[in-house]
């Protein structure tokens, strides 16, 4: 055979019984869950930034950021929800490089997947504790949702897999809004699809399991750009993009319309700096138009504690080693001025 079994890892079920998400917390994370997700159904006005690091790398780093964005969401809590990132599983679109925490808990050292499990888990709830902030993440593996399906508020499909099934289907089964990004190509109906597949009940085998969901409504769509055939990067974030995503809207029995601008990646053909001005376009947008005001209901920002990115090793700390990201000064000021337009 092909495969080689290492070892059995511990089920969803066991790492939550080793590493409990504190009682405190769970109010907490359902306050949240309700605050967020009264905006992707519309009843409430306030507008979602989520944002963070490219890759959570660094415990420490990344606990250092989101606390400080804490600080900043006591300031802007009227108008805006921070929603921290801790993406800890990284899509590799050749398959190398870093893959993110779950690998690798140490990005100097060799993949260690029970190390990387424990270490995602950990750094999630440690970022909740010293935040009072529950997270996003993205969800590369579906088999692992159950690893942190009491801890996130917010998961994105990333990509380069929401065309895939098992993600779709394993969407439907998770009560907080997931954002469907476009493919890579670009193509609206795709990630429309996704929507409308991830907002129905499903039956199907899941760990070993045969499972019944009851459908995700709060599945909504994400534009990230595009690359055309010539691999050059397409932005999908100006008016006229988030007119013909209003009108794709209107066409399909979709529940809660709702968009989310992300403001890297393919948008910004990865020039982190860019994020600042095209989010002042959304946002500009928004106000020129009441009906794409209520479709975009946020945007998703990479940022850190330093600004760009460094290579494994580079030992900067709070500084990506994955795409380059804003700074903090930056990032404070822009979270501000998104405030101002609401």
């Amino acid at each position: 055979m092909s495969f080689e079994y290492i070892k059995l890892l511990p089920t969803p079920d066991e790492i939550r019984v080793q590493y409990p998400l504190p009682a405190k917390l769970i109010e907490l994370k359902r306050r949240r869950d309700a605050e967020i997700r009264s905006v992707i159904t519309g009843d409430s006005n306030k507008f979602l930034v989520i944002i963070g690091p490219c890759s959570a790398d660094n415990e420490d780093a990344v606990c250092d950021y989101v606390t400080r964005l804490s600080k900043l969401n006591e300031k802007v809590k009227d108008k805006l929800i921070l929603i921290p990132r801790i993406y800890t599983n990284k899509p590799r679109t050749t398959g190398d490089g870093y893959k993110g925490i779950i690998h690798q808990p140490d990005p100097n050292k060799k993949e260690d997947f029970l190390a990387g499990i424990i270490a995602m888990r950990k750094m999630h709830i440690r970022a909740i504790e010293e935040s009072d902030l529950t997270c996003a993440d993205e969800m590369l593996y579906p088999e692992n949702w159950g690893y942190v399906s009491d801890i996130l508020s917010y998961v994105a499909i990333g990509a380069r897999s929401v065309e895939d099934q098992q993600h779709r289907l394993t969407v439907s089964g998770f009560d907080v809004p997931s954002g469907m990004k476009n493919p890579t190509s670009g193509d609206f109906a795709v990630m429309l699809n996704s929507v409308y597949a991830a907002q129905q009940p499903h039956s199907f085998i899941y760990r070993g399991w045969e499972v019944q969901t009851s459908g995700n409504k709060l599945a909504h769509t994400v534009l990230r750009g595009a690359v055309n055939k010539h691999g050059q990067s397409i932005p999908n974030y100006h008016y006229e993009d988030l007119n013909m995503l209003l009108e794709a809207y209107n066409e399909r029995d979709l529940i809660n319309p709702a968009c989310i601008i992300d403001s890297n990646h393919n948008n910004s053909n990865k020039k982190y700096e860019q994020q600042i001005r095209i989010v002042k376009e959304v946002m500009h947008s928004r106000k020129l138009n009441k009906d794409i005001h209520s479709l975009v209901k946020g945007v998703m920002i990479e940022s850190y504690i330093e600004e760009g990115c460094q290579k494994i090793g580079g030992g900067v700390y709070g500084k990506s080693i994955t795409d380059p990201c804003l700074g903090w000064k930056d990032t404070e000021k822009l979270i501000y001025d998104i405030a101002d337009y609401e």
